[in-house]
């Protein structure tokens, strides 16, 4: 039988560093909504995925990383849709159009459902979960800033870019929080889903204005 080759080494070393971080990620989500955030610490969530405490480090580098598991596929949709889009859609729309785009896949974080609403629950009962969310709705919005000025052919410190960047997370920051307010009132997904949306668009219509006369619109 012939070794394997380099690529297939760097594969197995893949599935394998993959596997490692989603049984961490488990292994925290579980803890964390069993006993509260505040309440688990790193060497209980090693222990439950039976790793060793650098382990969990060199995967996650705070426990909070843990719980926003999912941040990094958050930006990495948001560049995607922009790197791709429709040379005759303009960027805000692009990212519209992408809204709606999620909410019909059920992605993971644009869904209203009892089980979300521990998710929310959770960063709700926690300062440190707060300061990671602003943290991360921060951090989204550069993404989203230099992803647009590249998409139009700008400088990455554009401001138009950074202002319309800006406006879109809190619009969708928005968006998000109302529908999960209407899910926590009526526990209707399909009424969240319509009103995440309905905000968004509405956001958008907005944008559309404040960045009249740019690219970006």
């Amino acid at each position: 039988m012939s070794a394997p080759s380099p690529s297939e080494l760097s594969d197995r070393r893949t599935r394998k560093r993959l596997a490692t971080r989603r049984a961490i990620s488990l292994a925290a989500d579980q803890l964390f909504r069993e006993r509260g955030f505040e309440n688990v610490t790193v060497d209980e969530i090693a222990a439950a995925a039976d790793v060793g405490r650098m382990t969990v480090f060199n995967h996650f580098a705070r426990k909070e990383d843990m719980f926003f598991d999912r941040d990094e596929e958050g930006r990495e949709i948001l560049r995607d849709a922009l790197r791709q889009r429709d040379p005759g859609i303009s960027p805000v729309e692009t990212l519209r159009l992408l809204a709606h785009r999620l909410v019909a896949e059920q992605a993971p974080f644009l869904q209203f459902s009892a089980a979300s609403q521990g998710f929310v629950q959770t960063v709700e009962g926690s300062e440190t979960l707060k300061a990671r969310a602003r943290a991360i709705r921060d951090e989204l919005a550069q993404v989203v800033a230099v992803a647009m000025a590249e998409c139009v052919g700008r400088e990455p410190a554009d401001p138009d870019a950074d202002l319309v960047a800006g406006l879109l997370l809190a619009t969708w920051t928005v968006a998000f929080l109302q529908a999960h307010g209407i899910f926590r009132q009526r526990r209707d997904s399909e009424e969240a889903k319509a009103v995440f949306l309905a905000l968004v668009d509405k956001g958008t219509i907005g944008l559309k204005a404040a960045m009249a006369g740019t690219p970006y619109a």
